[in-house]
């Protein structure tokens, strides 16, 4: 090639990419993911759960099946490996010591990782028992692996399928 030939390609290759800039600069951006940080509180522990996510088959408004998310069943444990708290239904969280704690979803946000369950902020509505969780305001659900709904389908009104999961819960009081 000549030289002429390989200045004409870096022009138009340049103006090329100066194009692309100039579209990704007027794109409209994507809406902004829903913050999952508490808005106060300081963190007392973090744990890192195991479990599985329960779906239930369920017909929906234009009477077709589909999976339904039911509840949570999973441990959390501390960075020692001790099981520290059960998770279940409600969303609840129950520790050793009595303490339980049931909490709404303030926002949530899609997971870094496909096929996983989303990231939440929740927030504490009632607690029972004194002790370790008697005192948390707001709970985080991070980094989540899992947990979507069952692949295989949903033919059977009532059918329950399970999905594995973990997760990082962090405990704000």
């Amino acid at each position: 090639m000549s030289r002429k030939h390989l200045q004409s390609v870096a022009m138009v290759a340049l103006a090329v990419s100066a194009l692309a800039l100039g579209a990704c600069a007027l794109a409209p951006a994507a809406p902004a993911a829903a913050s999952i940080d508490p808005p106060q509180g300081q963190p007392i522990m973090t744990l890192t759960a195991s479990g599985i996510q329960i779906y239930s088959c369920e017909f929906d408004a234009q009477h077709r099946l589909g999976w339904v998310f039911q509840s949570p069943q999973a441990t959390l444990f501390d960075r020692s490996g001790h099981a520290a708290v059960r998770h279940a239904a409600g969303p609840s969280w129950e520790a050793e010591d009595g303490s339980r704690i049931v909490g709404r979803v303030l926002s949530q946000r899609p997971s870094d990782n496909k096929a996983s369950v989303p990231q939440l902020l929740l927030q504490t509505h009632s607690t029972a028992g004194s002790g370790v969780l008697s005192a948390v305001r707001y709970v985080q659900r991070m980094h989540t692996v899992g947990g979507a709904m069952p692949a295989g389908a949903c033919t059977t009104q009532g059918q329950v399928g399970s999905s594995p999961y973990l997760a990082e819960y962090v405990f704000y009081q």
